[in-house]
């Protein structure tokens, strides 16, 4: 089964939505200066509202290594998303801190290097997408590089997913604008964006 994974969550009304969706990760953005960030109140609001099985994953750009600590420690986040420049040597370190989360690694593909890059990440899974937050994807072909297991983002929605997932076989796909009305989270959106993963899960 595909992995499926909604991102750019950012009220406890989004976390309500994501429960009725069937995904299978929650995510949420704890970086600041990003249009979809959101404070640890806003976080903490997110964790109540989701259902206690849920995985909820922080995504952070660049951040010190204690900034993530502190959320694990709260109790807020289980699995944690690197969307910047993080080294393998960040990431090593990283897992000393947060032994219990799993760690992925965000690459933003442009050329055959950062397939690579991501092939040798130290993560417990790689992330491909083709920018940050923006719904661009990126030139497909260069999956072809890929030796381990991947989530796919960058310009997914409901209408497109099946026919990634039927070509690609990730193993999972992330979306943020592509579950969005107006720049907010769509509770439909959300639920159909699963729904045609799951249909094409069931084809294959």
């Amino acid at each position: 089964m595909t992995y499926v994974k909604l991102c750019g969550l950012r009220s406890w009304r989004d976390a309500l939505a994501f429960n009725e969706s069937g995904a299978d990760l929650a995510g949420m953005i704890l970086s600041p200066g990003f249009r979809r960030s959101i404070t640890s109140g806003s976080a903490r609001g997110i964790r109540q509202a989701l259902r206690d099985e849920i995985p909820l994953c922080g995504v952070f750009v660049n951040a010190e290594i204690g900034r993530i600590v502190s959320y694990t420690e709260q109790g807020l986040i289980d699995v944690i998303q690197l969307h910047g420049q993080e080294s393998n040597d960040y990431i090593d370190t990283l897992r000393v801190h947060c032994p219990l989360q799993k760690i992925i690694k965000a690459f933003v593909v442009k050329s055959p290097a950062d397939i690579e890059q991501a092939n040798h990440s130290h993560a417990d899974l790689v992330l491909l997408d083709g920018g940050t937050g923006q719904g661009d994807g990126f030139d497909y072909s260069l999956l072809e590089g890929m030796r381990r297991p991947y989530v796919l983002a960058g310009g997914l929605n409901s209408k497109n997913v099946a026919a990634v997932i039927r070509r690609y076989h990730p193993y999972g796909v992330d979306t943020s604008s592509g579950i969005e009305t107006d720049g907010k989270k769509d509770p439909k959106k959300m639920t159909a964006f699963v729904d045609a993963v799951r249909r094409e899960d069931d084809r294959q």
